[in-house]
Formats: C-alpha cells, structure tokens, sequence
C-alpha cells in the first residue's frame, strides 16, 4: 500500500511544484514586488497594500495553494461526455469491465477531483499591465493625500527571460506641502457658537504637514459635535475645505478655508427645494413598537401603555414590564437630539438578547421646526428555542469522548427581558483507567444539569444597583448545576451555586465580580483509589516491598489498607532516616490521596477586569488582558468553628477550601501579513492555602494539553523538575508562555508553527512536597520545560478544528543534557481541540 502511495502521488506532486505548469507561453508569473520611496527599497505594509497584484501566497517561503492548484487543470473536461472522448481508452476499459453507467460515475468523479483541487487551490498570478497601471495610480493618490502632490510613480516590469517576471515601483516624492492659514466660514450663528466651544480640538494646525487623513477626521469631529447638540440634519454635505493649492504653489504652504453652510436643503415631493436654517433639535413624543415585523407594519397598534414619558406600542400586548425596558432607552422627551445616545439605546437593546432587530429613527414634527419624535421598532426573538452543542475530546485520561449539551432557552421569562436556561448534559468516554473492566468501550460517564437566569441589570439590596450606571450594561447571573460521573476518577459528585455582576465599563474593558460562587465537590468512590490510580498503587506496592523487606510482598488494590499503610510509613521516624527516597515517595502518594479524596465545599469571591482592544473578529492586531483575584472561605468561616481530625475548618462536617488566588493573562497578537498571524500568550498563576487547609484538586494548577505545553499531556508535566510517572500532577504556582505563527495554506486549510514554555512548582511549603517541585525563585526558572511542533487547523467558520503536533525540545527533569534528547516523532504528542490555543 505504501509503494503504491508513492508512485501515485509522488510523482504527481513533484508535477505540480513546477510553478509555471499552469501559465501560458504568452504569460509572465508573478513573483515579486519591489516598492523603491526615493531610490530606497520599502516593506511599509500600508503601501503594499496599495499594491492591486501580489504574488501567490506562500507557506514559508513555498507556494504551496499554487502548488496544490496545478495538480488540477483548468482546460480539463467539464462533462462524463467530453472526458469519455478524452480518455477514450480508460472510459472503454471501465466500461469492458464494469459497465457504462460505472464509466459515467468514474469520469464524473475524476472531473470533481480536478475541481477540488482548482476550487481549493489557487490560480497563477500572472501580470496584468492594466493592474500594473491601477497600481502607480494608487501609489500616486497615497502620496498626494500625504501632501506630495508632486510626487511622481512609474513602473518596470522584468520578465526575467521566461515565465516568471516581476515588477519594481519606484517613487519621487518631491518636498511636501505645508498648512498655512486656516481661516472658517459658518454661515450660522447656531453652528459658529457650536464650533467655538470645541474650536482647539481641531485637526487641522497652521505649520502642519498636509495630511488628508486630518481633512477627513476634522470632517467626522465637526459633524459629531454638531449631531451630538442637537443639529440632526447636519450631513458632511454641508461642509467644504477650499483655498487649497496641490500643484501650483511655490512655496510648498497652502491656506485653508473651512466653510459651513448655514442652510439645509428640503426636497419637495413636487421637485422643488427649500432650505431652512439649521436648528437645535429637540425630542417630543418617544414611542417603541414592541413586536414590529414587516408583514404586519401596516396594521393597527391596538395595545398602548406609558411610563416615564415613553410609550410602548404592541399589535397585541406589549409584553416587556415598560419601566424595566425603559432603563433601556436613554431618550428623554425635550432632550436635545445627540447621535451618542441613539447610539447607546441601540446597543443597550441590543445586548438584551431578546430582539433580532433594533431600528430607531426619527421624524419631524409636522409644522414645528425644532422638534422630532423618535421611534424604536423592536422585533422579538422567539421566546421558546432549543440548542444543541456536541464536542469531541481525547487527552491522556479520557482515550476518546463525546459530549453533548441540550438547553431549553426561555427570553422575557419575567417581563423584563430575563433570560432562563435549562440545560441537560452528557458526556461518554472511553477512558484510560477502566475500573469495573466492563469491556465497553465506552466504559464511563457523566451526566448533569444547570438551571441559569440572566437579568440585564443589578440584582442587588440596600440600593446597591445604582453603583454602576445603566450605560456599562450590567447583568447579573445566577445560576445553580449539579454533575455526577461514573468510572471517572472516584465518581465525583458536583453542585454549584453561583451568583455573579458584570458590567462593561468601556468598549474595551469589562468588570466581573462573584459574590457566591459556591461548589461542593463529593467523591463517591474513595475504597477503589488505588484501582483507579494504578500507577500510585505500583509505587507504593515497591514502598511496602521495602518497608516489609520482602520483594514477593503484594499490597491489596482495595479498602482501607493501603491507606494505613501510608499513615504507618510516615510516622516511622527510623525507616525515613534509612529509606529517605522510598519516605519521600510514600509522603507524595500520602498527599495527592488526601486532596484527590477529600470533599469540599468551596465557597468562593472573585473579581475580574479584562481588557481587550479587539474592534472586531476580523481584526488580527490587538492585545488582551485579564487578571482575576480570588479567595474561597473567608466569609464562611465566619459560620462555623468546627474542625476535622486533620484540624481543617469545616462547614456541616464539610471542609471548607481556605485559599487565596490570583491569575494574570496577556495575550498580543500582529498581522504580518493578509495572510499570516503571528501572537503570544503568557499566564502566571498562585494560589495559596491558609488556616491548615489544602487546595482542592479542581482548583490547582496543571501543566500539558492542547491549550497548554502541548508537547506533554494533561497532567503529565511537573511540579518543577520532578518526574513521578503518576496519571495525576498538579501544583501551586503555574508560569506558561507560548508564541504562535498561523499562515494561510489553502482554501479553509491553515497551518501553524509554535512554541509552548513553562511548568508548575509548589509554594505551599507543604511537607509533603519534594525538593524539586518547589519554586525557589528566578533558579527554578531554569526547570521550565520547553516544546515546539506544527499543527493544522480547518476552519468551519462556525469553529476550528484543530490538530496540533508537540516535540520535546527541553525535559526538566532529565539527567544529564535535557535539550532535545526526545525530540523525535517517537515521543512526539497528538493534541486534537476545538479553536485556537489561545
């Protein structure tokens, strides 16, 4: 099978790296392009982007769309029939054989694969003279609107004496223009005292560079502060800038007159026009359609109500509580009309999550000139729908998964566009540790529930919601889930209580603060830890072989032995001073079985600010920022004195989980180029236990895994330069960075380059902990594990499948050198996710 692989497709893929396969003889393939600014070569992105013609896109340095495009052919035959006539011989042979629908069925298939490749693929760019042209006079307005309106741009093409050629754009500048006088002219009064309040913010400044993009945003400031104090019918028509010389002047100085019509234009139906002086405007009747859908915009409005000088209108009945929605709406009657709170009352609607549509515009009042009505036309969402979400998973613990998750979403639950969900979850897994040996391959389970209510405003007593104004759209969520797993782990049992405020302080920065957010994790099968953690029990069967001098010693898997033993161990003084390394040993499996086992009532308060200047999905340039501080038990302590036998706090005979935590996460990312990306992340992470208690396992930190160091598993790196073998390793204090370079292949297929770094240490000063796990400052930072590796990722549009491959450049725990002993596809890690990293 493999010879045949290779002498079908090695040969045709070599066919295809010849570039210029697909170019006619009387075409040139387009290889570079070269931008000269006064005789000195540029890279400048904003200038290439000037540049109508670019050559194929390339994954490091190979062409590979054109590459996969030229094992299509575009002159290939487009029907069964023609390809028949084509390969006469081959449709025969088929239809000798089989018969001539078979025949049929085989061209059209051949005939699609030629497609596939073509459609996925892409064509040869070959120069265009014409795009040539449209460049140089890009090139030449992006120079004139900097001011050098001088500026000459030619072109020359070299053909390099084949099919490849490329082109050089060479630019003269010239000496810039400068602004002189600036002198305006506003017709108004109204608009002259208007443009005096604000007149220093100007754009535009005597002795500056002539700079176009400064026109353009003196235009938008004008205009904003103009539609912001009530001058609705200001439009940038209105407005000019005159007296400017771009080619005769001597001197490189031009004046400026800004000139502002003190008159807007009124077009009759009968063709005349009028004009009228601009006028403050201000609002008279507000009036919100609360189930507006076009098949029915002609029809009555035969349910009316008023509330704070709003009226809401519905076909029916208006459906929405009208003094909650009004919190909404931030137009007042007699308000001066300002494009920033339309604005605002859109997006406010908008973030409701209750109406497919917001539409607000504004009519003039008949025989008045300074008044309008503003109307709101809202169209609900449904109120009943059902979702469905399905995800895939595998990691070292879980072989292979499937999960689904099924909800119930319920809008305007309460009248005042609440949102509830019921969901329901499932998940089956095949895992690595099959407990009960069932033989099913899907072996284990989880199954679970959530109940959740978003209100768009603070839910909170003693006057409290009024802290943050309604204009950060503050939300609260209160939500309440329980869980229950089988053959995962010790069958953990989940509830969680959960009642949480965010609130979006700016467009870029957004505050989140959990007052209850609470969880009680049970397990349900402690007796078969050691059945479960197979590699723990192996350890500390070798433990007990030594504690008892006797090699054919075999420890039960099962029951409270194996943990007497532990206990046992680790109160004989005289076997840790003979047997430090098997003590130490003993002493970790002790821990991790007190964690793993332990119940927990997590009653935790968190704050959250993120920053992230993302203007919108598309944008590949932007920064993002998060930092979340937490403390689990504080306030709960305060209930209750009780301790148990381990001298932990407890709660109705639970232990509370005592802890401070802090995370912090920065992620940038640049666009290189239309086609490539290139980001980093960085994250540090602590948390630290107080009042005798210890950090439950779902809260501490862990190293590998497909958003992680993917050159490791789940769990499998770590605590500092420590290599327990165990399935489960975890710690206190997590560094990771990683740098990623995403590219372009072909079609809806990208690629990826990246390197992971960090690990985790413990700073607890536990007992417990080995020597090598603890962080000890700047010189543990050289037990940081490094991985790097390439990965695929197809995009769906909806999401991004994700397939990355991890190689170990840097193993902390080795002996001896510990760079790239196991870099090799041997020990290389398979990571499937769903999205990017990060």
């Amino acid at each position: 099978m493999k010879k045949l692989f290779y002498i079908l497709f090695i040969p045709l893929f070599f066919t295809a790296c010849n570039s210029v396969k697909r170019v006619k003889d009387s075409e040139h393939l387009l290889t570079k392009n070269t931008i000269l600014v006064n005789d000195k070569k540029t890279t400048d992105s904003e200038l290439n982007e000037l540049v109508v013609q670019k050559p194929n896109s390339k994954t490091l340095g190979i062409p590979l769309s054109l590459y996969f495009y030229n094992i299509g052919n575009p002159d290939n035959p487009k029907t069964a029939a023609e390809w028949g006539k084509k390969r006469i011989k081959t449709y025969n042979f088929i239809k000798s054989v089989f018969s001539e629908k078979q025949s049929i069925s085989f061209a059209n298939s051949m005939i699609g694969l030629n497609n596939w490749f073509l459609r996925n693929g892409q064509a040869p760019v070959v120069i265009e003279d014409n795009k040539t042209r449209k460049t140089v006079r890009n090139l030449k307005a992006y120079y004139k609107n900097q001011g050098y309106f001088r500026a000459q741009v030619s072109s020359q093409k070299d053909t390099l004496g084949g099919k490849k050629g490329t082109i050089q754009y060479s630019v003269v500048t010239g000496n810039p223009t400068f602004l002189d006088t600036i002198r305006t002219k506003i017709q108004s009064p109204v608009l002259d005292s208007l443009y005096n309040t604000q007149k220093e913010r100007s754009f535009l400044k005597s002795g500056d560079q002539y700079n176009n993009e400064n026109f353009i945003k003196e235009a938008d400031r004008i205009i904003k502060l103009f539609r912001n104090n009530g001058i609705y019918h200001f439009a940038e028509n209105y407005m000019g800038f005159y007296e400017i010389d771009t080619a005769t002047t001597n001197n490189f100085k031009t004046n400026v007159d800004l000139v502002i019509s003190g008159e807007r234009s009124i077009r009759k139906d009968n063709g005349q026009t009028l004009t009228k002086p601009f006028k403050v405007q201000k609002l008279r009747n507000i009036n919100i359609i609360t189930d507006y859908t076009f098949a029915r915009k002609e029809e009555p409005y035969y349910n009316f109500v008023s509330h704070n000088g709003i009226n809401f209108f519905a076909h029916e009945k208006v459906q929405y509580n009208p003094k909650i929605l009004s919190e909404s709406i931030f137009l007042k009657s007699g308000q001066v009309y300002s494009d920033t709170l339309r604005n605002l009352t859109r997006q406010h609607l908008k973030s409701l999550k209750n109406f497919k549509t917001v539409n607000i515009d504004y009519t003039a009042v008949d025989g008045v000139d300074d008044q309008l009505d503003a109307n709101i036309y809202l169209s609900p969402i449904e109120k009943y729908t059902l979702g469905l979400e399905t995800e895939l998973t595998h990691s070292n613990i879980r072989d292979l998964g499937v999960s689904g998750k099924f909800s119930i979403i319920n809008r305007n639950t309460f009248k005042g566009a609440e949102i509830f969900k019921l969901s329901f979850l499932g998940s089956f897994f095949n895992a690595s540790q099959d407990a009960n040996q069932s033989g099913n391959f899907f072996n284990s389970w989880e199954i679970g529930a959530d109940l959740s209510l978003e209100v768009p405003r603070f839910v909170a007593p003693f006057g409290l919601n009024k802290l943050v104004p309604k204009s950060m759209s503050p939300r609260t969520m209160f939500t309440l889930g329980t869980s229950i797993q089988r053959n995962i782990g010790l069958d953990r049992q989940t509830v969680t209580g959960l009642i949480d405020y965010k609130w979006q302080y700016n467009p870029k920065k957004t505050i989140q603060l959990e007052v209850f957010n609470t969880q009680y994790v049970r397990n349900l099968r402690i007796g078969t830890y050691f059945q479960i953690y197979n590699s723990e029990y192996q350890k500390l069967n070798q433990i007990a072989q030594v504690y008892n001098n006797d090699p054919n010693f075999e420890l039960p898997n099962n029951g409270p032995i194996p943990v007497n033993l532990m206990n046992q161990i680790f109160a004989d003084t005289a076997f840790q001073t003979s047997n430090p390394q098997e003590y130490q040993d003993n002493l970790n499996i002790l821990d991790r079985y007190n964690i793993i086992t332990s119940d927990f009532l997590i009653p935790t308060i968190a704050y959250s600010f993120t920053y992230n200047n993302q203007t919108n999905y598309r944008d590949n340039n932007f920064s993002f920022f998060k930092v979340r501080l937490a403390n689990s038990g504080n306030i709960a302590t305060l209930l209750s004195n009780k301790r148990d036998a381990n001298n932990r706090r407890t709660f109705f005979n639970i232990p509370l989980a005592q802890y401070f935590k802090a995370d912090i996460e920065y992620k940038k990312f640049w666009e290189v180029d239309q086609t490539s990306v290139f980001g980093i992340r960085s994250f540090v992470g602590a948390i630290l236990p107080y009042d005798n208690s210890a950090i439950p396992f779902t809260k501490s930190y862990f190293a590998g895994g497909s958003n992680d160091i993917r050159a490791w598993q789940t769990y499998d790196l770590g605590p500092g330069r420590r290599d327990s073998g165990l399935e489960y390793n975890i710690g206190s204090f997590k560094f990771l960075t990683s740098a990623e370079y995403r590219f372009d292949m072909f079609a809806s297929l990208k690629g990826a380059l990246f390197v992971d770094a960090g690990n985790i240490w413990d700073i607890t000063n536990s007992i417990f902990a080995e020597d090598e796990a603890k962080f000890k400052g700047f010189q543990s930072f050289k037990d940081i594990a490094v991985g790097s590796g390439f990965g695929l990722r197809y995009d769906f549009s909806f999401l991004v499948f994700r397939l990355d491959l991890g190689f170990k450049m840097h193993e902390p725990y080795l002996s001896g050198n510990k760079w790239f002993r196991n870099y090799n596809f041997s020990n290389a890690v398979y990571n499937i996710g769903i999205n990017y990293p990060f």
